[in-house]
């Protein structure tokens, strides 16, 4: 099942405030406008899983996260779930009251019958004072799917469990008052830096769509709002998204993003941006099919980006959906796999990417390989990728970004542990090449030629063996290409592969996709970044290219098959 779920180490769903929630949303929500128009709520395991993560709490009693992302196919009812869970923090006991010795009920204010009794250990439920909710639209004039439902269930004009809570006037189209203080208002981005900041829960509903700078401000304006209740209130907020569109900058591009960044890293398996505190409950499921007409498959992607959704959808309807000639397929793909797409000039297609990936290859210490190296000193990246010559399969040994925030502020690589890394590949494998674009690293090529470029077997010249400057059009064009070719090639024997970073995260893949194509003068297409000031970053795309490269002039050498060695001792390096 593809699926990425992220939580923060100390994370225990038995420590949670979500059962509480789900009982109560159960009892006395239910659902919106549309086919199932007040019909009670009920959640399977997908969705009762993800509720409770939200509400996690760490043994102090405080919540464990300050946001939360829930990234799912178009039609699964993720405006419902954000609209409950404001329902909840608006009504019921949202945050800690103390862990229960055994038999303590909890019982709703306004006498609607709701009881919840609390098994010893539990997490005890209390509800905020004065809670603010703010659900955001990204359109003026219109208050979105998650209001909608709020407004249905306390509208005193319909027969729901929660419509006796607020009186007649209280509730309208453009803000619903609570009792005892607080409401619930829906805002657009004009209207969202007016207040003062009171707000307690936030739901940012599809924020695929936050893609104007316009957006991106509410977004940034209104989570820091958050901030200002985040210790009396314990403040969060919930993102709701499809995947969004490469390359438009969207609140939830950024969101995948940091998500990455928390997931990667270092050898020993501690945090990569040890600054970066887990505060961020991640939850995406997507589809795979590399071949539409393949029908099995495609249905077996519908229900797997779907989970248990796909109950209230029609699979034969979606399955439809991707032979109409009118459907854009690269849409179908994010709307109903809710899987990454490329951009319209990316140099390469992500399925066709995907389709390289190979978890099960496995690179034996002493095996023969090139080495692909391009590096930088502080705003872009610097990173070192191999690939085997045997068969062309490549992986990344290091990658060195800039981190994100105020820790990035006077950043620069740390060349010596570059220099290890580069040490260490050259110890572990039989390198016969190294590629390496020199710009601002000619006196460290200067100390890897010292130590090992005369054993080199292919050379950049005779020379200078490890010098491949990136600024010729003729060969760049030509090394991307062949790199190019191998990735899009249908013939599986010919075609290179990928496997997981060295750290076991997916930088290479971030890079390769993040690449744009770009005209090299009338010589041929090569790449770079999407603009001059992208985040964006692609040397791991670059360094892989030069490995690839490395590696195609080992093989006219006739050096593809590789001579086991024992690893080499460091002495001498």
């Amino acid at each position: 099942m593809p699926r990425t779920l992220a939580r923060a180490p100390d994370h225990d769903r038995s420590r949670s405030l979500g059962w509480l929630a789900l009982a109560w949303m159960e009892a006395l929500v239910v659902h919106g406008p549309g086919d199932v128009q007040g019909e009670p709520v009920r959640h399977g395991d997908e969705y009762s899983g993800f509720v409770a993560d939200c509400y996690a709490l760490d043994e102090r009693g405080r919540l464990l996260y300050d946001s939360a992302f829930f990234s799912r196919p178009k039609g699964a009812d993720k405006s419902g779930l954000g609209a409950r869970l404001a329902l909840f923090e608006a009504l019921g006991p949202c945050r800690f009251a103390g862990f229960a010795q055994g038999g303590e009920v909890y019982t709703d204010p306004w006498g609607l019958g709701f009881t919840y009794a609390y098994e010893p250990g539990e997490p005890m439920g209390r509800h905020v004072v004065t809670p603010y909710i703010r659900i955001m639209a990204t359109e003026e004039g219109q208050t979105g799917n998650v209001y909608d439902s709020v407004h249905f269930n306390l509208d005193t004009d319909e027969d729901n469990p929660l419509s006796v809570v607020c009186s007649r006037h209280e509730v309208g189209l453009t803000r619903i008052l609570l009792p005892g203080g607080g409401e619930i208002m829906p805002s657009t981005a004009s209207s969202a830096s007016k207040d003062g900041g009171k707000e307690t829960f936030v739901v940012f509903d599809e924020t695929h769509l936050y893609n104007t700078p316009e957006l991106r401000r509410m977004y940034n304006t209104v989570t820091r709002n958050l901030r200002k209740r985040k210790k009396g209130a314990g403040t969060w907020f919930l993102e709701t998204t499809t995947m969004f569109a490469p390359g438009e900058e969207s609140v939830a591009e950024s969101t995948f993003e940091f998500a990455e960044k928390l997931a990667e890293r270092n050898e020993d398996g501690t945090p990569k941006y040890k600054r970066l505190r887990h505060r961020l409950v991640y939850d995406h499921r997507w589809g795979e099919c590399d071949d539409l007409t393949a029908e099995e498959a495609l249905r077996t992607a519908v229900l797997e980006a779907f989970g248990e959704a796909i109950e209230w959808n029609d699979v034969e309807g979606i399955v439809d959906e991707f032979h109409d000639p009118r459907k854009d397929v690269d849409d179908s793909r994010r709307y109903f796999f809710n899987a990454r797409t490329s951009a319209s000039d990316a140099w390469v297609n992500a399925d066709a990417w995907r389709a390289c990936f190979d978890a099960t290859k496995v690179v034996a210490d002493g095996e023969r390989v090139c080495l692909g190296f391009d590096g930088s000193v502080k705003d872009d990246s610097t990173a070192l990728v191999a690939c085997r010559v045997s068969d062309g399969h490549l992986w990344l040994l290091g990658c060195w970004e800039k981190p994100p925030g105020p820790s990035g502020e006077g950043w620069q690589v740390d060349r010596e542990e570059v220099h290890d890394t580069v040490m260490a590949a050259v110890q572990r494998y039989e390198v016969i090449g190294m590629y390496a674009d020199p710009a601002h690293w000619q006196d460290y090529l200067d100390r890897w030629q010292a130590a090992f470029g005369r054993r080199m077997r292919i050379k950049a010249t005779q020379a200078r063996p490890l010098e491949w400057w990136t600024n010729r059009p003729t060969a760049m064009v030509k090394a991307t290409e062949r790199l190019f070719d191998a990735i899009v090639d249908r013939d599986e024997t010919q075609r290179c592969s990928h496997g997981p970073d060295e750290s076991g995260g997916d930088v290479l893949s971030r890079h390769v996709l993040n690449a744009r194509r770009r005209m090299a003068g009338k010589v041929g297409l090569t790449i770079a970044k999407e603009h001059a000031k992208s985040r964006r970053k692609i040397d791991a795309a670059m360094a892989a290219i030069l490995a690839y490269e490395c590696r195609s002039d080992a093989v006219a050498r006739g050096l593809a098959r590789s001579k086991h060695r024992s690893r080499r001792r460091a002495g001498g390096f």
